[in-house]
């Protein structure tokens, strides 16, 4: 054992940004916070739409300063319906203006978010940096005890596993995970096109799941593009000049010519949540805890919610000088995560198999909702606040 053994009240596992930003947390509640996460170059051009909620949270965190000069504004979402089925919904757009915001959120490449939440981990005097994998985690009575792949000891009352969908510390918990596979894939990757964005993103329903347009600064937009399997994969394989010319016609030219630029990645899509969000003396947040559909910009956001979450509970006790890793505690975790995650997952599932399914008496109950959804306004506001804070969350 090494001074590196030292007991901390909690020790974050996994350096994404929910991890990170759950360390970070940790650490402004007055947690005595360890963090075991290689230093990972973000080289690659993925984006995170970050809605109202999470910013808020980064501004708490001195972290959206940093880097909000690399985020575009989200000022309007638009929804078409591109299924080509008998009946189709009309198109509805959201504006922010209309419930008195700025922006719904804002679109953000990782590489600059990361970027600004390591500087800001790095201030932190009660952060401790453990750059390097955890390789064992053990449970005891009153700590955890975590082992790095370079032999580097420590201890820690709760541990907050941010580890991602094959998450260690879940699996030292014993926690189960139920997972369902989905038959989409999501391609990702940017573009460049001639028109402006206009701060609008535009979402098309297709009979294969949504292809989202999401704006980055300048004319340029980041793109989600859900599809089977096969057709993602054969998306991938196109030439520069065959993919922008096939995600300029699916977006019926809206953005003008479209320029597609380095960097494509390819997620098969599946739904994963755990049978608890925590126990004996392990918290989970991000992939750990949920696994979703790009549909909607949940994921991270989500985990930022679970990391905000995590922090502020045991914030409380520790200044009580309780046990933050105590059964009550993660028990408490347990029922403030639970039904945010449930709900946004059960939505997203509903809204995904809504565009899947062919069964004909759907597709007018379908297109009913979104006409309402346009139509109507107090109606239309619920949905945007609710889209962005659960009401129970307010």
């Amino acid at each position: 054992m090494t001074d590196a053994s030292t007991l901390h009240d909690a020790a974050v596992i996994g350096g994404g940004p929910a991890g990170l930003a759950a360390a970070i947390a940790l650490a402004q509640a007055g947690a005595r916070t360890a963090l075991v996460a290689r230093r990972i170059p973000y080289a690659d051009n993925r984006t995170t739409a970050l809605l109202g909620a999470s910013v808020e949270l980064l501004e708490t965190l001195d972290v959206w300063s940093r880097c909000k000069d690399k985020a575009a504004a989200l000022e309007v979402m638009r929804l078409v319906d591109d299924t080509g089925r008998l009946f189709r919904a009309p198109e509805v757009r959201f504006s922010c203006h209309e419930i008195a915001l700025d922006a719904f959120g804002y679109n953000i490449d990782n590489r600059s978010l990361m970027l600004a939440l390591e500087a800001r981990a790095a201030e932190l005097p009660n952060l401790v940096r453990f750059d390097d994998e955890a390789e064992s985690v053990v449970i005891e009575a009153d700590d955890v005890a975590v082992r790095t792949a370079s032999a580097q000891f420590l201890s820690a009352r709760l541990v907050v596993g941010a580890d991602g969908r094959h998450s260690l510390c879940r699996e030292a918990a014993g926690i189960a995970v139920t997972r369902r596979e989905l038959t989409q894939t999501a391609l990702t990757f940017n573009v460049g096109h001639t028109r402006p964005h206009r701060n609008v993103s535009t979402e098309f329903h297709t009979p294969h799941g949504p292809c989202v347009f999401v704006p980055l600064p300048g004319d340029r937009s980041s793109i989600v593009w859900v599809s089977a399997p096969a057709e993602a994969e054969r998306l991938r394989g196109l030439s520069d000049a065959e993919l922008s010319a096939a995600i300029e016609k699916q977006s019926h030219s809206i953005l003008g010519r479209m320029t597609v630029e380095p960097g494509r990645n390819l997620f098969p899509l599946a739904i994963e949540r755990p049978k608890s969000f925590g126990r004996d003396r392990i918290a989970l947040v991000g992939e750990a805890a949920h696994v979703v559909p790009p549909i909607g910009a949940q994921g991270l956001n989500l985990g930022l919610r679970d990391a905000a979450d995590i922090a502020r509970l045991a914030g409380e006790v520790i200044a009580g000088g309780q046990d933050p890793g105590s059964a009550d505690l993660l028990k408490r975790y347990d029922r403030a995560r639970r039904p945010d995650v449930l709900s946004r997952t059960f939505a997203i599932d509903i809204a995904n198999r809504s565009l899947l399914n062919d069964f004909l008496p759907l597709q007018p109950v379908r297109a009913v909702g979104m006409h309402l959804l346009g139509a109507i306004g107090p109606l239309r506001r619920f949905a945007m606040r609710e889209g962005l804070t659960p009401t129970w969350r307010r």
